[in-house]
């Protein structure tokens, strides 16, 4: 690194002295502190004015210490950049410095002797500036990811919703607008779980993971549209099931297309049979409500649901005790495989057990509420729009909120997982999809359940008979395409194909009513 120094006298009328470093010239300093012992002196270049000379040059780096004089009336003024821990720049009789010096570590001297002026530019030094913590805590957050381009779109659905009243764009805008701040949620979870341990880690990451759907479901739910709130819930495990597992089997598969992909068996069966749980508590409801045998008429299914609801939450806290303290990670297993193979490259790129925070854990904290609060105000804007954009667009309010608001409301989420899976990191993949589609069914929808209980609500377990038989049916064929532990883009393509056929029955199904359905603001 090269280094331009200037050294410009008021009067030049002498002469310019410069020269290898000998004895002779070491004791012409007045400052021999400067130098130690063990200093590797043919490493330093003195640079020297005498009687109001002006001298200038261009300096490289030199080791830790250069020497730089000026004598009677002297000024010195330059660009020094790090040169190690200290440099020390002095003036004498009268003489002024001035310049701008970048971070040279945790201490830079500045002398001036007899009545000597001293000014300069420091930037950031230690935690003591809190604006350039703040500066790079934004930048970090808001500006490191490109499909954060898409925030500007929140702010103007809100002036069309005030200004024009078109509900068909304000509904698209905010879900366009709620992208980002979904995957913006997560990256501040993960980065306040580096702090928190393996066990709160899990648990924020099990609360945060799905808050999209749970915030959008919450206004929902307070609105008194509960056939939303089941419908955007079954939605997400739809989606994360068959659209976003086969488009990473797929996308894996043709990047890997000469061998087929792996992944841990034994956690797409715990995951499997988690999701089986899932469809039975939404089942028997069902059942009980079509074949017209519930002792009290209505009332039985409501106890029903909230019953097995209570259950599936202690089922899914068992799970998390399970994952996080016997298990550890549930994908550990070709982890540590990979790492004994010394698989470098895979190891940078999701960001393994080397990876480091890259915010504090206050700042993860003050992102986390305030990602959280923006997503609540689009979220009330995305479920008072839905009606209206079904009428604008001519779309079954079924079709909107079981295809779109899955869709677009986790596309951050659906990209990490084909990302993942085309670096070979299918269990990463399935952590996302799965794993998503696991938290949704036994926490998503039993505590949406025990939230509407709360609101007095009658959210209840019975997705009406399409829907659940719409569930079992994918979750039989995606635990049929995971028993062997292996994929290809065959499997994926035939994930994908099954989504369209779900996605073309829900655009023709007409959606039963009743009178819980009606419910709108009170």
């Amino acid at each position: 690194m090269e280094a331009k120094l200037r050294l410009e006298g008021i009067q030049s009328n002498s002469n310019l002295e410069m020269g290898p470093l000998d004895d002779r010239s070491m004791n012409e300093f007045e400052d021999e502190s400067l130098f130690s012992p063990e200093t590797d002196f043919q490493k330093a270049i003195p640079v020297r004015s005498q009687e109001n000379e002006s001298v200038s040059g261009s300096l490289p780096s030199y080791g830790n210490k250069i020497p730089v004089r000026s004598h009677e009336i002297g000024s010195i003024s330059g660009s020094l950049p790090s040169y190690g821990n200290k440099i020390p720049v002095r003036s004498h009789e009268n003489g002024s410095i001035s310049g701008s010096l970048p971070s040279y570590g945790d201490k830079i001297p500045f002398r001036s002797h007899e009545n000597g002026s001293i000014s300069g530019s420091l930037p950031s030094y230690g935690n003591k500036m809190i604006p350039n913590s703040v500066y790079k805590s934004i930048k970090t957050v808001v500006f490191s990811n490109k499909l954060n381009l898409l925030m500007p779109f929140g702010p103007i659905a809100i002036m069309v919703h005030n200004f024009t009243g078109n509900m068909g764009w304000v509904f698209f805008l905010s879900m366009l607008g709620i992208t980002p701040l979904a995957e913006r949620l997560g990256y501040a979870t993960e980065q306040l779980a580096f702090y928190t341990g393996a066990t709160v880690g899990g648990l924020l990451n099990a609360t945060f993971g799905n808050a999209t759907e749970l915030i959008i479901s919450i206004y929902a739910l307070k609105s008194g549209m509960i056939r939303v709130v089941q419908l955007s819930l079954l939605g997400s495990i739809l989606s994360n099931m068959l659209l976003v597992l086969g488009c990473a089997f797929f996308c894996g598969g043709l990047v890997f297309y000469k061998k087929e992909q792996e992944f841990t068996k034994a956690t797409a069966v715990v995951n499997s049979g988690l999701l089986l749980m899932a469809v039975m508590g939404l089942l028997f409801p069902a059942v009980l409500h079509y074949t017209h045998t519930e002792v009290h008429f209505g009332k039985s299914e409501l106890a029903l649901s909230r019953f097995s609801s209570c259950i599936m939450l202690v089922a899914y806290a068992a799970y998390l005790v399970f994952q996080l303290k016997s298990q550890k990670d549930p994908y550990v297993p070709l982890t540590e495989e990979e790492n004994q193979s010394g698989d470098g490259d895979h190891d940078n790129d999701d960001g393994g057990g080397d990876e480091a925070p890259e915010i504090s854990k206050w700042e993860s904290i003050i992102w986390l509420l305030i990602m959280t609060a923006w997503i609540s105000i689009l979220s009330e804007y995305v479920v008072d729009a839905i009606q209206g954009a079904s009428a604008a667009w001519g779309i079954p309010i079924s079709f909107i909120s079981v295809i779109l608001l899955p869709i677009v409301g986790n596309a951050a989420e659906h990209a990490s997982a084909i990302m993942f899976a085309m670096k070979d990191k299918l269990d990463i993949s399935l952590g996302v999809a799965i794993g998503s589609s696991t938290q949704i069914s036994m926490f998503g929808i039993p505590f949406c359940v025990v939230i509407g209980w709360i609101m007095g609500r009658p959210m209840d377990l019975n997705f009406q008979l399409f829907e659940t038989a719409t569930l079992f049916i994918t979750v039989i064929v995606v635990a049929f395409f995971l028993q062997e532990g292996t994929s290809n883009y065959f499997k994926g393509l035939m994930l994908i194909l099954c989504y369209l056929i779900v996605a073309a029955s829900f655009f023709v199904h007409e959606d039963p009513k009743s009178d819980d359905d009606n419910q709108l603001k009170t």
